[in-house]
């Protein structure tokens, strides 16, 4: 069983196994709909009494396979693949709250979710409490409502590079009766397995290292199946009551703690958002997979080289990174994640704004671009592009402040990437 492999096996094999004379490779169903010989038969589906496919807004074989690898290599029970990123990160919240809802979120984290949450969730008539990760248990217990539904987080925080403390946040979830979310993004489960520090549902931008060459926008939502959601029915009366709109069916009841979530997610969201992941970006997705134990090994060694070198360096006012001896992160780093982080170094310039603009002007090797964890290494400076619309003290609270720089590293040579910032630092 694929379940016992080692994560570069399941990178690899998992997901998608052929009969004899089937293609090798995962076959590209480049389809919007299916044919069946019976109206009986299609009614089936829509009543979600048989497994298959009729619209691939909702599902879609090829898709199926490569969610079914990541969801293999979380060690989850059962997932999805969205259109994005940020789509997978909607999907994990609204799938459990709804108007009058609340959740708890650390307030180190992206700055489009931060926004997707405080914005546009706020708009919907979801409420959010942000709290920094570092909080004590007792700050953290005081963020918690009776309409909480939820508590979200990122393993590495993008761009702040905090790492999650798993097991503090997890504990509070579950004595409120809520699962935790984790976007494990940039640790991928290659580094960072969160379902085994009591994570209960996972979300992925696939665009970043599971596809690795800014090639296929994406994004994954994985369940573990552990969350009880009829032991705590009352909080989730979408999952654990009826649903109308597919003739009365309880998800809790008929899918199990294994499969509701996700079926839930795709029956209901799925079906009236459409934010479906294309097969050909799927197909994408999977060649990334296949490599993707082999590349997070070099991202990450050049991230650490980088990150030494601008430590040294009299031009650089601060250094983050979670694999750097003496960040404040290093031993909880080494913790949930011993074998690296992630290809990603923030760092302060000593002076401005203007000054860290003007420093990336001469770089060479890393390239502006609003993107991260790819094979061609990139910076981008987040006061001024992704974090753009966030106040200084907004900005702050997520970590972020005016000269920080976001370097991510690729797949060049240490030498060649160390080189281009020092350069560049030289010129400033």
């Amino acid at each position: 069983m694929a379940r016992e492999w080692n994560i570069e096996t399941k990178c690899v094999q998992s997901g998608y196994r052929p009969g004899n004379g089937e293609p090798r490779e995962i076959p590209i169903i480049q389809s919007t709909t299916f044919k069946y010989d019976t109206s009986a038969d299609m009614g089936k589906l829509f009543d979600l009494e048989a497994s298959g496919y009729f619209y691939s807004r909702l599902q879609n074989p090829t898709n199926d396979y490569v969610a079914a690898k990541i969801t293999e290599m979380e060690g989850g029970t059962a997932g999805m693949l969205t259109s994005s990123g940020q789509a997978a990160t909607f999907f994990a919240v609204f799938n459990l709250a709804n108007a009058g809802d609340h959740i708890v979120s650390s307030s180190t984290i992206y700055g489009g979710t931060y926004n997707l949450f405080n914005v546009t969730m706020r708009k919907m008539g979801i409420d959010f409490t942000f709290v920094d990760p570092n909080c004590s248990e007792e700050e953290l217990e005081a963020a918690f409502r009776p309409n909480t539904k939820a508590v979200f987080g990122e393993t590495i925080a993008n761009p702040a590079l905090t790492v999650f403390d798993f097991e503090k946040f997890s504990r509070a979830a579950h004595a409120h009766g809520v699962p935790l979310i984790i976007d494990n993004t940039f640790a991928t489960p290659v580094n960072c397995r969160p379902f085994e520090w009591g994570a209960d549902i996972i979300t992925h931008s696939t665009t970043k290292y599971m596809d690795g060459h800014g090639a296929a926008l994406g994004g994954a939502v994985i369940d573990s199946g552990k969350f009880d959601w009829m032991a705590h029915a009352d909080n989730f009366p979408g999952l654990t009551t009826p649903d109308e709109s597919y003739h009365g069916i309880t998800y809790a009841e008929k899918f199990g703690r294994e499969g509701a979530f996700i079926t839930k997610a795709t029956a209901q969201l799925m079906r009236d958002f459409g934010a479906a992941q294309s097969p050909q970006h799927a197909f994408i997705l999977n060649l990334g997979l296949e490599s993707l134990h082999c590349r997070m090994k070099q991202h990450c060694a050049n991230a650490l080289a980088l990150a030494e070198f601008l430590q040294s360096s009299p031009k650089v006012d601060w250094v983050s990174y979670p694999s750097l001896p003496g960040d404040p992160y290093y031993e909880r780093a080494q913790k949930y994640m011993p074998n690296g982080s992630c290809g990603v170094v923030s760092f302060g310039i000593k002076g401005s704004r203007a000054d860290a603009e003007a420093f990336m002007k001469e770089l060479r090797v890393f390239s502006i671009e609003t993107h991260v964890a790819d094979a061609r290494s990139c910076c981008l400076h987040p006061a001024s592009s992704t974090h753009r619309q966030l106040t200084d003290e907004e900005l702050l609270a997520g970590g972020v402040s005016a000269n920080l720089v976001r370097m991510s590293c690729g797949l060049e040579a240490a030498q060649d990437l160390v080189g281009d910032v020092e350069q560049a630092l030289a010129k400033i």
